[in-house]
C-alpha cells in the first residue's frame, strides 16, 4: 500500500514533544553508572570499541564493527563477515570508504553528491547488501557505524514511521534542508536537554526518538504506518 510519507512540520512535532527528552533519556540513560550494563544495548552503537570513524579505523570494517551491529539485534553472517575480515570484499568497501569523508552530516550541502546513484556510498551499499543474508537492514547498520554523520540506521519500525519513503537517504536529507535546517537544529537543542553526550549525533539522536515513539505502535497489527 503506498503511503504518503510524513512532513517537516510532522516530524519536528514528534522532536519537540516533552516525550522525545524522556525516550531520548530511557534510551541511553545519560546517569548510568560505569560498569552498569545499559537497558537498551543499542545505547553502546556508536561508543564500543571507541566509533567507527575513528581516524584509524575509519575506511575498514572491523571486528569492533561486526560486534557494533549486534547491539542493534542484527548480525552480519558468518560467511559475509569473513569476505570483509579476510576475504576481497573487506578491500573493496575500504577503496570506497576512503572516499567518503568522516566529517560530513547529511545535513550538509555536500551529502547531495554524497548520495548520487554512482556514488561511493550507493556503490558500498550495493556490495555490501548484494551477499544473501544481507539485506538492507543490516547494510544500513553497518554503513552507519562508519560514517554516522551521514548515514542513518534505519530499520522496518523507523521506515514504516516514515511512511516509507523512496530513496530513504536522499529524503532524509532534504527534510534536514528545508525550512533553513530547523530539523538539526532542533534535535542538538533536545539531545542537550535530555543530557546526553556531544558524540551522539543529531541523525542518531532523531533515529532513536522515532524508534522509541513508534517501536510500540509498530508491533501492533493494525499499525497506522506513520508517526
Amino acid at each position: 500500500m503506498t503511503r504518503q510519507p510524513i512532513g517537516l512540520t510532522d516530524l519536528l512535532a514528534v522532536v519537540d514533544d516533552p516525550q522525545a527528552i524522556a525516550d531520548l533519556r530511557s534510551y541511553f540513560q545519560p546517569d548510568l553508572p560505569e560498569g552498569v550494563a545499559p537497558h537498551y544495548s543499542g545505547s553502546r552503537f556508536e561508543f564500543i570499541g571507541g566509533g567507527g570513524d575513528r581516524s584509524e579505523m575509519a575506511n575498514q570494517i572491523t571486528l569492533d564493527d561486526l560486534v557494533a551491529v549486534t547491539l542493534l539485534e542484527v548480525h552480519v553472517p558468518g560467511d559475509v563477515a569473513l569476505q570483509l575480515l579476510e576475504g576481497s570484499l573487506g578491500p573493496d568497501i575500504a577503496r570506497h570508504l576512503e572516499q567518503i569523508p568522516t566529517d560530513v552530516s547529511i545535513s550538509d550541502p555536500a551529502a547531495v553528491q554524497l548520495f548520487d546513484t554512482s556514488s561511493h556510498a550507493r556503490v558500498a551499499w550495493d556490495l555490501l547488501e548484494e551477499p544473501y543474508g544481507m539485506g538492507w537492514v543490516i547494510t544500513n547498520k553497518l554503513l552507519a557505524r562508519k560514517r554516522p554523520r551521514l548515514i542513518p540506521v534505519y530499520d522496518r519500525v523507523v521506515r514504516c514511521a516514515y511512511g516509507r519513503p523512496a530513496g530513504l537517504w536522499n529524503w532524509l536529507a532534504g527534510m534536514y534542508a528545508e525550512d533553513a535546517g530547523v530539523l538539526s537544529d532542533r534535535l542538538l537543542a533536545v539531545r542537550d536537554a535530555a543530557g546526553l553526550s556531544p558524540h551522539i549525533t543529531p541523525l542518531r539522536v532523531l533515529d532513536v526518538i522515532v524508534w522509541m515513539r513508534h517501536g510500540p505502535h509498530h508491533m501492533l497489527s493494525r499499525c497506522a504506518g506513520r508517526l
